[in-house]
Parts: C-alpha cells; structure tokens; sequence
C-alpha cells in the first residue's frame, strides 16, 4: 500500500529530493508539493517551526505531512545563527551576505574556538491518529568548525566555510554524493525512516 504525504514547501527541487532519498529506502512512499498557504513561522526553535509549517500542510490538505527547518550554530556565539541562518544579514535567501557577516563576527576568533554545526530539525505530522492529531520530531546534526575564509563552489549557504569532523576540506569542496550521505538533513531523514515505515505498516 503506497504511503502519500506532502512536503510542506513550495521548492519542487526540495520535493524530488526528499522523493529520491526517502524512496530509496521506504518504496510505497509518495512524496507530494504542497501549494497551501504559507504560515508565519515565529517559532523560537528549529523544531517550533518545522511543527509551524508541517501541523499547516496537513490541516490544509488533510494528509500526512513533513516539513524540515535548518541552520548553522556556532558555538562561540551561543548557537547563532540558528534559526535566523537563512536572514541574518537581513535579506532571506542572500546567501552570500550572510556568509560575509558571519566570517566579519568571527573575525578575532581562532581555532579551537571556531567550532559549529549545521542542524536539521524535521516534523511529521499525522491526522486522524486516533484521539487526534499525531506529531514526531527528529534531528540530524553535522559538526564541525569554521574556515576563515570560503573555499568550494559545490554548496551554498554556509557550506564553503564548514569543515566537517573527520574531513580536511569544507563542505562546499566535497563531492555532492559524500556530502549528501554525510549531511545533517540525510542523518535526521535516517531518524525518520522508522517512522515512515510504521505508517506504512
């Protein structure tokens, strides 16, 4: 019996992703976009707000839902960017802004103090669940520490300045199916997978 569910984003990229990945493992998956309203993510946490966008997606089309949110935390800086990652030179999505405010704050950090880690925080949402509604939260997290300077051109966002544990080059410098295997959204998907395969029975 195929398991439909849909991926609270309106990124069609973002949804053959997680299509690819989780099919891969869990075949009677189908993974849908959603082309609902978007709600106003005013969480305080990642996992606040990955419920926000999921708990939005299934009360709008009456299916299972996913929704994931992520971000960077240094820890020198109390865990920002976190959930303020995608925006905090101010504009959503300028990637390369952020980066550059990012790399200014650190300016008079040095290693061992350089140290991060990106965090993917996916919710799963399940109407009718008996009594209700059911919610599941899992994480995925990649540490590492922080290059002065950007280097790679096969990521984005924070990727050409993190430098995984266990790897002598920055994420944005390693090949796209090692990155993929190693990120903090493929360990949290690995998280998921047992529940998915619960619903599926």
């Amino acid at each position: 019996m195929a398991l439909e569910l849909v991926l609270a984003t309106h990124n069609r990229h973002k949804v053959d992703e997680f299509q690819r990945i989780l099919g891969a493992v869990v075949p009677e998956l189908l993974v849908h976009g959603y082309d609902g309203p978007e709600p106003v993510e005013d969480g305080v946490s990642f996992a606040e707000n990955a419920l926000i966008k999921a708990r939005a997606a299934s009360e709008h089309t009456g299916r299972i839902a996913l929704a994931d949110d992520s971000g960077l935390c240094v820890d020198v800086m109390g865990g920002a960017p976190g959930i303020f990652s995608a925006r905090w030179a101010g504009a959503h999505g300028d990637g390369a802004a952020n980066l550059a405010l990012l790399l200014d704050q650190l300016g008079d950090i040095r290693d061992p103090h350089r140290t991060a880690r990106f965090v993917c925080v996916i919710a799963l949402a399940v109407p009718d669940a008996g009594a209700g509604s059911a919610e599941h939260v899992v994480v995925g997290e990649w540490s590492g520490h922080l290059a002065t300077e950007p280097c790679g051109s096969n990521g984005f966002g924070y990727d050409p300045i993190f430098v995984p544990d266990g790897f002598a080059v920055t994420a944005a410098e390693l090949a796209p199916h090692i990155k993929n295997d190693n990120s903090h959204r493929a360990r949290a998907i690995a998280n998921l997978v047992p529940l998915l395969r619960d619903l599926v029975g």
